[in-house]
C-alpha cells in the first residue's frame, strides 16, 4: 500500500502473505492512514490495481476499494498491473542507463500463457501503452522493436520465449508505488471513475483447467 500526501510525501507499506489477506487488508489501510495522521475523508481518490493478475487478489482489492470509496463518496482510479510495472521501471538503473524507446512487460498468466503489453517511453513521462493487453502462449510474444523486456514471464518461461538479446529484468513485480505513480498521472490528466464503474480487468475468463485438460497436459 502507498499513500501520497499533497503529491509529495509518500507513506509506503508492503507485506507478503500467502493467506488471510482479506482479514488483514483493512487493518493495514487503517494503520497506514494513522501513521500519516490522515483519514479516509482526507483522500482525493483511491487507486487500485484492477488486473490482470491473480483472480482472488484482484477481486479482493477491487471489493475493498469499492467499500471504502462508497463510504466516503471518493472517486477511484483503476490501474492496470502491467502499466504499474512499466511505471516502476522508470526508476531502474538499467533502464535509465540504456534509455530504450520501447519496452515490454510480460507476466506469468499461469495455464501456460502470458499477459503482455508494449510501451513507448518519451522523456520522463510514464510509459505509454501501445494497444491492448495480450494473452498468448509464451512463444507468441511480439518483440518487434522492443529494446527492454521485463516481468515474471522471463523466469516462468525462459526456454520458450522468443530469442531476445537486449536488456531484461526478470525479477520486477508489481508494487503499490507503481500503482501510485500511474494514479497520480491519471488524476493530473483528469482520469478517474465513479465506484459503480470500477471493474476487474481479467483479460481471461477461464480460471482453471478442466480435469481432462490437466490429464492431457501431462502426456
Amino acid at each position: 500500500m502507498a499513500l501520497s500526501l499533497d503529491g509529495q510525501a509518500v507513506h509506503f507499506s508492503h507485506e507478503a502473505v500467502t493467506a488471510g489477506a482479506s482479514q488483514l487488508l483493512l487493518p493495514w489501510i487503517e494503520s497506514l492512514l494513522s501513521d500519516a495522521k490522515s483519514s479516509l475523508k482526507d483522500l482525493d481518490a483511491i487507486a487500485v490495481c484492477i488486473g490482470p493478475g491473480a483472480f482472488t487478489g484482484v477481486r479482493l482489492g477491487v471489493a475493498a476499494v469499492q467499500g471504502l470509496a462508497v463510504s466516503q463518496n471518493i472517486p477511484v482510479v483503476p490501474v492496470c498491473s502491467l502499466d504499474a510495472i512499466a511505471a516502476q521501471l522508470l526508476d531502474s538503473a538499467a533502464l535509465q542507463s540504456s534509455q530504450p524507446q520501447r519496452l515490454m512487460i510480460a507476466i506469468d498468466a499461469r495455464m501456460d500463457e502470458v499477459y503482455w503489453a508494449s510501451y513507448d517511453i518519451q522523456d520522463r513521462r510514464l510509459p505509454n501503452r501501445i494497444g491492448d493487453i495480450h494473452l498468448t502462449k509464451p512463444e507468441d510474444l511480439n518483440l518487434e522493436g522492443v529494446q527492454f523486456l521485463a516481468g515474471s514471464a522471463l523466469n516462468a518461461y525462459s526456454q520458450r520465449l522468443p530469442q531476445f538479446t537486449s536488456l531484461i529484468d526478470p525479477d520486477i513485480s508489481i508494487s503499490a508505488l507503481g500503482i501510485l505513480k500511474c494514479a497520480q498521472q491519471s488524476l493530473q490528466d483528469g482520469v478517474h471513475c465513479e465506484v459503480r464503474q470500477l471493474e476487474p480487468l481479467y483479460v481471461r475468463d477461464k480460471v482453471a483447467f478442466t480435469t481432462a485438460e490437466r490429464v492431457e497436459g501431462k502426456r
